[in-house]
C-alpha cells in the first residue's frame, strides 16, 4: 500500500466516523446506539489514529515534526486509557480524557494553522519544518488534519448527550 493509499483510508474512516457523530447528534434513535458504544467508538478512534501515525513513520518512513509528536503524546495515552475503560465500563475516565484530546485538539489545530500560514515562524526544525505536508488525502487532508478529526471524534463521542430512560 503506497502512501497516498494509507492516507485516503485513514482519512475516509475519519469521514465516516464524523458523518457517524452527526447523524447521532442529529437523530435520536442513532444516538441511543451510538451512545451506548460511545466509549468503545473513542477507543478505536483512538487506537486507529495511534496505529495511522505508527504506519506513516514506520512504513512509509516519514519523520515527525515536533508538533506531530506534541500530538502523538496526547493521543497514545488515549488510545490506552480509552481501551482499559471500554473493556471496564468505567465512564469515570470521561473527564481526563476529554482534557487530554483538548490538549491534542489544541495542538493539532495549531499544527493545522502553521501549514495554511507557513510564512509564519515555527519551533520547528529547519530540516523537518512542521509547515511541511508528507500526504494530501483527497488533494488537501494532511496529518495534522487527519490528527485533528480525531481528537474531535474522541471529544463528541465522549460528550455525546445520553438518552433519559
Amino acid at each position: 500500500m503506497n502512501t497516498d493509499t494509507m492516507a485516503q483510508f485513514f482519512a475516509l474512516l475519519e469521514f465516516g466516523g464524523l458523518v457517524g457523530l452527526v447523524a447521532a447528534l442529529t437523530l435520536p434513535s442513532i444516538r441511543r446506539h451510538v451512545a451506548d458504544s460511545a466509549l468503545s467508538l473513542a477507543a478505536l478512534v483512538a487506537v486507529g489514529a495511534m496505529l495511522g501515525s505508527l504506519a506513516f513513520s514506520e512504513i512509509a518512513d516519514f519523520v515527525p515534526c515536533d508538533f506531530c509528536w506534541y500530538q502523538r503524546i496526547a493521543m497514545y495515552p488515549l488510545a490506552v486509557i480509552l481501551t482499559i475503560a471500554a473493556v471496564r465500563g468505567d465512564t469515570g475516565i470521561r473527564p481526563y480524557a476529554l482534557t487530554i484530546a483538548g490538549i491534542g485538539l489544541a495542538l493539532a489545530a495549531y499544527h493545522v494553522q502553521l501549514q495554511w500560514f507557513p510564512e509564519q515562524s515555527s519551533t520547528c526544525d529547519v530540516s523537518n519544518p512542521c509547515t511541511g505536508r508528507w500526504v494530501e488525502a483527497f488533494g488537501f487532508v494532511t496529518i495534522p488534519q487527519m490528527s485533528a478529526l480525531a481528537f474531535i471524534l474522541i471529544i463528541g463521542l465522549l460528550t455525546l448527550p445520553q438518552e433519559q430512560q
